[in-house]
């Protein structure tokens, strides 16, 4: 057997290195890398020798660089991804937010974090954690929770198992999620006689699984039986590459589509069969088409809380659940009829089979209603005071194009942009599986990484920039250009918003009801262009339009930032969400808060 002499590290980036996608790239783009102690000797040096065969990129904050990954595999589907490697103890820790955000939205991202020294000669290193009753325990374990897989490379020839299996992890639909490869910094250093077999290009094709005929028989019996099905589109549907046949098949048989955040886009907004969003921040026309159902069908949808309105929005007594999934495990979930196949796969099936059924025509006129109440919702102020989000989102909403991405994760504007935005098909990117402060400008970065012939439009709110902000460094120094709209209501206008719903005081929220000693003024402007950054305050909706236009020119990020108000005046759309209203309090208003919880309880319908 022919052999090559390498360190550990040097072998993990040659075999990094020649694993293919289908299409013949590199199905681990390159490596994000922030150097410390844990890896800067081993690793550090063999990706410097690799550099033109993979490349690696420095960002800012170990958390950050994971999303900007995570966006990267999101924007290709699944279908193509890139690695991240941190030092020992603070950068491997790090890592875990962004590993338990990937998790969460099944996406593929490879973590190699460092690790304390498998020999344990030096030990206690610094930053080690230690044990007391066990001595096999690192910071690293702390990543064991939030990956679906996870190894520890002690010695340099289990990188010939750990690697394979982390890559089929990866690229399976079913299982698809963060791989972590805890990489101990002797172990990186040590070499090994390597089989040159393992170098070997290697293509890794992600499988469709066809469904079970017995599972399509019954849905399709559900479909004949029902009088008012409606279909649930997750993001299943956008990493199966479905939405066509998603479109055809309701299309054939008349049936209303649904989208969830991570669904949004699979299908146009025009596509008058689209008729909007259910739950907690779905739209008041999808709601009632939600409520009418006698049979819903979720098409690679997790049904989460938001999705449900906690269980509260499929509300006919009648109402029978499909759902389906890769994994086995979200197709079963609250009682549901599983088919456990590939969205395109199944779709395809169940539509050979049901043969040309139809169903009544929906009432399109409630749907060309919502459109018009919430174009005025969207449409630029005719008075003074600060615009609300969905003003700004009107004012982008001009400006979009066929090529725009609308981005965004946490805060007030996820359930105004899944409400309000009107989505080209691949025009929506939302993390909201985790709702995570801290992903919206990495993400954008990571969206344009991977496909720079869009148009990206990061929405944050104030509060997310301020948790999270310095990968928009690494975007200059790249050249990576997105727009920033940054709306500025001073604080955390979203959960103020929640607080005051469940019948609390406004307290620690807003800047103005937290224990500081002056209210901050924070010029967010020349922050960013202390980045690099373009950077501007618009002090009009107009001011933004324009803005937002000239930034299409510039080859770095523009950041645009618009003072907004924290409490909008109107709403359209939205559903009750099961958030716990405290039994006992000495307020009236949460009291009277927990009598409308309780009403609201009383009608989930959860098995």
């Amino acid at each position: 057997m022919e052999t090559i002499r390498l360190t550990a590290a040097q072998a993990l980036v040659k075999w990094l290195s020649v694993q293919l996608t289908e299409e013949g790239d590199r199905f681990i783009e390159g490596i994000w890398a922030i150097f410390g102690h844990g890896n800067v000797a081993g690793l550090g040096e063999a990706l410097y020798h690799a550099k033109d065969a993979f490349p690696t990129w420095r960002g800012q904050n170990e958390q950050t660089m994971a999303h900007a990954a995570i966006a990267y595999a999101k924007t290709h589907r699944r279908r193509r991804a890139m690695a991240v490697t941190s030092s020992i103890g603070p950068g491997s820790t790090n890592l875990v937010t962004a590993a338990a955000l990937a998790h969460v939205n099944r996406l593929p991202v490879l973590l190699i974090p460092s690790d304390i020294f498998a020999g344990r000669g030096p030990d206690p290193v610094l930053q080690q954690i230690e044990d007391f009753d066990d001595g096999t325990v690192s910071a690293n374990d702390t990543l064991r929770p939030v990956s679906r897989y996870f190894d520890r490379i002690l010695r340099p020839e289990h990188l010939l198992t750990a690697l394979p299996r982390a890559l089929a992890v990866m690229t399976d639909p079913a299982n698809c999620g963060p791989a972590t490869l805890a990489f101990p910094q002797d172990v990186q250093a040590e070499a090994f006689d390597y089989p040159v077999a393992f170098f070997a290009p290697r293509v890794w094709r992600i499988r469709r699984p066809e469904p079970d005929p017995v599972e399509v028989a019954e849905v399709v019996a559900l479909l004949k039986a029902a009088e008012r099905p409606i279909l649930v589109a997750g993001g299943g549907v956008n990493y199966s590459g479905a939405e066509s046949e998603l479109l055809d098949f309701a299309k054939k048989h008349n049936v209303p589509v649904l989208e969830t955040q991570a669904g949004k886009g699979a299908i146009s907004w025009e596509e008058p069969l689209n008729f909007g969003s259910p739950g907690v921040t779905g739209s008041g026309v999808g709601n009632a088409v939600a409520a009418e159902a006698d049979l819903v069908i979720g098409v690679g949808t997790r049904f989460q809380d938001f999705t449900t309105g906690s269980w509260t929005v499929f509300s006919n007594p009648a109402r029978k659940l499909v759902s389906i999934n890769l994994a086995g495990y979200d197709a079963m979930k609250h009682g549901a009829i599983g088919l456990v196949a590939d969205a395109r796969q199944a779709i395809r099936a169940i539509d050979a089979a049901l043969g040309g059924k139809t169903y009544a025509d929906q009432d399109l006129g409630r749907r060309a209603a919502w459109f018009a109440a919430t174009e005025a919702l969207c449409a630029a102020p005719n008075h003074e005071g600060l615009p609300t989000d969905a003003q700004v989102i009107g004012a982008v909403q001009r400006q979009a194009g066929a090529n725009t991405v609308a981005m965004c994760a946490a805060g007030s504007m996820p359930g105004y942009l899944q409400v309000l935005w009107r989505a080209a098909p691949g025009g929506y990117h939302m993390e909201y599986g985790y709702s995570c402060m801290g992903y919206e400008l990495a993400g954008a970065m990571g969206i344009k990484l991977a496909d720079p012939a869009k148009e990206v439009i990061c929405f944050v709110g104030d509060g997310s920039y301020m948790m999270a902000n310095s990968e928009l460094a690494t975007a200059v120094m790249r050249r990576v250009p997105f727009t920033v709209v940054l709306t500025d209501n001073r604080g955390y206008g979203c959960i103020n918003r929640l607080q005051r719903g469940c019948g609390g005081a406004e307290f620690n929220n807003l800047y103005a009801s937290s224990n500081v000693e002056a209210q901050p003024e924070i010029d967010f402007v020349a922050h960013a262009a202390s980045m690099g950054a373009h950077a501007q305050k618009a002090a009009s909706i107009a001011e933004l339009e324009a803005a937002i236009a000239a930034a299409r020119a510039r080859d770095i990020p523009s950041v645009i930032v618009i003072d907004t108000t924290p409490y909008p005046t109107h709403e359209e759309g939205g559903h009750w969400w099961d958030v716990a209203v405290p039994e006992v309090s000495q307020r009236a208003e949460v009291r009277q808060a927990y009598e409308q919880y309780q009403e609201m309880i009383a009608k989930q319908s959860i098995n």
